[in-house]
C-alpha cells in the first residue's frame, strides 16, 4: 500500500498512455496535457493535412474553448468547422444526431474526414455515435473538458444517445482516434460538475485499488481545491485503471462490464428522475446501493456502505433521492440495457478494490440496497422493527 501511495504521490508532468487492442496493437493515445499547447503535435499522426475536422461541441464549452482548439486544428487539415448544439442532457437525442448528419451532408464531408469532440460525456458519446454512423464509420478524436468525461466517457469506445429518458439505449462500439485531455479545463467547471466526475472517480477506486480509494480520501481537500500536484496523478490513474479493464475486454462481454459500479440503480435513478440528477451524482448514489448488497451478503466487512456514503459525503456528492420511492427505483432498472436474457446484471463487491458481475440479485435485495438511496427504511428493517415493538 505505501508503494502505491508513493507512486500517486510523486508522478509529476504530462504523459501519453497508448491504449492497445487485445492483439496488443496500439489503437490510440490518451494525452494528458496541462493546455491544449500539444493539440497539433498529438494529431500529427493522423494525416490530417488534407482532410477537414468537424469540432462538435455545446453552448456551454463553445465559448471556453472552441475557437482555441479551432485555431490549433486548422493549423493541421485543409478545413475545420465548428458545429455547436444545446448543451444538456436532454439534447443527447436522435434528434440533434440528425441535424448533425445534415450539417455534415450540407459540408461535405467525406469518410477521409474527422469529427473532433469538444466538450463533456454528452458530446462525446453523440460526436462519437454521429461518427460510428455517417457514410458507415468516420474517424473521431475526444477533447474531454470535464473531469468525468476526462476519466470515463472519453475512454473505451462506447458511444450512444438517450432514448425517451433511457440512458443510452442506442449506441454503437466505435473507438476514437485519439483522446486528448486538457486538465486546466477542469477549472472552470462548477462544484456539482466536478463532483460528478469524483462519482467516477471514486468508483475506480472501489472495483480495482483499495490504495488509491484510501489516497482519494486522504488527499480530498487538495483534490477540491484543483491542486494540479494531485489531480494529474489522480486523472491518470482512474484513466490507467479504464484503460487497463477496456484493453481486456473492448466491447463488454465480461469484465468491462465491473465498470458498471453503481450503474444499475444509478441509471434507474437518473430515469425516475427525469435526467434532473447528474449521471456522476446517480453513479454516487447506486455506489451506495450496491455497497449496502455487497454487505448484506457478507462479502464486505460492516461498516462499508457507511464507509461510501462518507467518500460521496466528502466530495460534495448527494446522499439520498428526492422524493423517489424504492419500488420506482428498481421499477427502472428492469429496463435498463444491461438486462441479459430477463436477468439484471448486478456489479458487487468481493472487498474495496475487488468487483465482480452478479446476475442472482433478487428484486427483494435490490429494493432493500434502493431503499438506501432513497433514505427510506428496507421492508426487513421495517418487519424488523415491528417485531421489536410488539407486545
Amino acid at each position: 500500500m505505501d508503494k502505491t501511495h508513493q507512486k500517486f504521490e510523486t508522478v509529476t508532468g504530462t504523459g501519453c498512455l497508448p491504449v492497445r487492442g487485445r492483439d496488443g496493437n496500439k489503437i490510440y493515445d490518451i494525452w494528458l496535457e496541462d493546455s491544449f499547447d500539444a493539440l497539433p503535435k498529438a494529431l500529427a499522426p493522423l494525416d490530417l493535412a488534407d482532410r477537414r475536422v468537424c469540432i462538435v461541441t455545446d453552448s456551454n464549452v463553445a465559448p471556453l474553448y472552441a475557437e482555441s482548439v479551432r485555431a490549433l486544428t486548422a493549423a493541421c487539415c485543409r478545413q475545420t468547422e465548428v458545429y455547436v448544439f444545446p448543451a444538456g442532457e436532454e439534447h443527447k437525442t436522435l434528434d440533434e444526431i440528425r441535424k448533425l448528419y445534415a450539417f455534415l451532408i450540407e459540408k461535405g464531408f467525406d469518410r477521409g474526414d474527422v469529427l473532433a469532440a469538444l466538450g463533456g460525456g454528452v458530446t462525446g458519446d453523440m460526436t462519437g455515435y454521429a461518427a460510428a454512423t455517417y457514410l458507415r464509420g468516420i474517424r473521431f478524436i475526444q477533447i474531454p473538458t470535464t473531469l468525468l468525461a476526462q476519466v470515463d466517457s472519453s475512454i473505451g469506445g462506447k458511444t450512444g444517445v438517450d432514448f425517451d429518458s433511457y440512458k443510452n439505449m442506442v449506441g454503437a462500439f466505435h473507438q476514437p482516434s485519439l483522446v486528448y485531455m486538457n486538465l486546466r479545463t477542469t477549472d472552470t467547471l462548477p462544484e456539482e460538475q466536478f463532483a460528478c466526475g469524483m462519482g467516477e472517480i471514486l468508483k475506480h477506486g472501489l472495483i480495482r485499488d483499495e490504495a488509491y480509494y484510501e489516497w482519494l480520501g486522504e488527499n480530498a481537500e487538495k483534490i477540491l481545491a484543483r491542486d494540479p500536484e494531485v489531480l494529474l496523478p489522480m486523472v491518470r490513474r482512474s484513466c490507467e485503471i479504464k484503460r487497463a479493464v477496456v484493453e481486456e475486454d473492448p466491447t463488454e462481454k465480461g469484465l468491462r462490464a465491473i465498470l458498471n459500479f453503481g450503474h444499475t440503480l444509478g441509471h434507474a435513478a437518473e430515469k425516475v428522475m427525469d435526467l434532473k440528477l447528474l449521471h456522476g451524482q446517480c453513479v454516487a448514489l447506486g455506489s451506495v446501493a450496491a455497497a449496502r448488497l455487497s454487505e448484506r451478503r457478507g462479502l464486505v466487512p460492516e461498516g462499508t456502505c457507511g464507509r461510501v456514503k462518507e467518500m460521496n459525503r466528502r466530495f460534495g456528492l448527494p446522499e439520498v433521492l428526492p422524493d423517489v420511492s424504492p419500488e420506482q427505483i428498481v421499477e427502472a432498472a428492469a429496463h435498463d440495457k444491461k438486462m441479459d436474457a430477463g436477468q439484471i446484471k448486478f456489479v458487487l463487491l468481493r472487498a474495496v478494490g475487488d468487483a465482480y458481475v452478479d446476475p442472482t440479485v433478487t428484486r427483494e435485495e435490490m429494493l432493500d440496497a434502493a431503499s438506501c438511496m432513497c433514505g427510506t427504511k428496507s421492508r426487513a428493517e421495517n418487519k424488523s422493527r415491528t417485531e421489536v415493538v410488539a407486545p
